[in-house]
């Protein structure tokens, strides 16, 4: 299948982010196989899927999650600022959303932290993937190349992968220097000759975050290998639905990166 339709967040296009009400939506539609969500850490060490370092922009509560307990974080609202259909939405767990996730989606993991801003984040993050035996199923990204770097310590067989919202020239050799297999890149730093180099020294490219239909159709003329990361999986179906052969079963397919 070519430009895989990752699901930002979940479908945050018509959902709020990172919920399960957004992850239910994604795997609603037959044609997502990947999503990529954000973790964090809580004061007591929960590793919790939400995005911005505060609590204030999608839930009903105030403060960093860093300084919130999980069961804090657990009791705030953080559905009803998308609409009232989403009201009494919780803050999930990472352990939740593998448990749901587990042969049906594919997950790109970021790591969002700053600096040492959570320390023991790669090993709790790791813990909870073992635990439900989907190493093979995810690929850790991060903007923080320690992050990274201490991921393929812990475990070198994780998948790694920077994000990045340039295009430095020495950026293929600085990847491979890393172990990095995957780029997360701002879509409009991408072009058919970098896509190909990427792709030449196996480096899968994902390009984030792109919405409308005319950026979606000009990365597939790029390089049928750019994942498509978006916000509105609906938009991505219509323009490649038409492509995409019947369903293999997810224990049938074969993941290339």
């Amino acid at each position: 299948m070519n430009n895989l339709c990752v699901a930002h967040r979940g479908f945050s296009g018509k959902a709020p982010e990172n919920t399960r009400a957004a992850i239910q939506m994604a795997m609603d539609e037959p044609f997502v196989h990947w999503m990529e969500i954000d973790v964090q850490l809580t004061q007591d060490g929960v590793p919790v899927v939400i995005h911005d370092f505060s609590v204030d922009r999608t839930t009903t509560g105030k403060g960093k999650v860093k300084d919130l307990t999980w069961q804090q974080i657990r009791r705030m609202d953080a559905g009803e600022w998308k609409g009232r259909q989403f009201r009494g939405e919780q803050v999930p767990s990472l352990n939740e959303v593998l448990q749901l996730v587990k042969g049906r989606l594919k997950l790109n993991i970021e790591l969002k932290t700053s600096g040492d801003m959570y320390p023991g984040l790669e090993k709790a993050v790791l813990e909870r993937i073992h635990a439900h035996r989907m190493l093979p199923d995810v690929v850790l990204t991060s903007f923080e190349p320690k992050a990274l770097m201490k991921a393929k310590e812990l475990e070198p067989d994780v998948r790694t992968g920077l994000i990045i919202d340039a295009h430095p020239r020495n950026l293929v050799a600085r990847l491979k220097q890393m172990k990095c297999s995957f780029l997360s890149i701002g879509y409009s730093h991408l072009d058919a000759a970098f896509a190909s180099d990427l792709v030449k020294n196996g480096i899968t490219p994902m390009a984030w975050t792109v919405d409308d239909a005319k950026s979606m159709r000009s990365l597939a003329r790029m390089n049928p290998s750019i994942m498509i990361c978006t916000n509105r999986p609906d938009t991505w179906g219509q323009i490649f639905i038409h492509k995409i052969a019947p369903k293999v079963p997810f224990w049938r397919r074969k993941w290339r990166f």
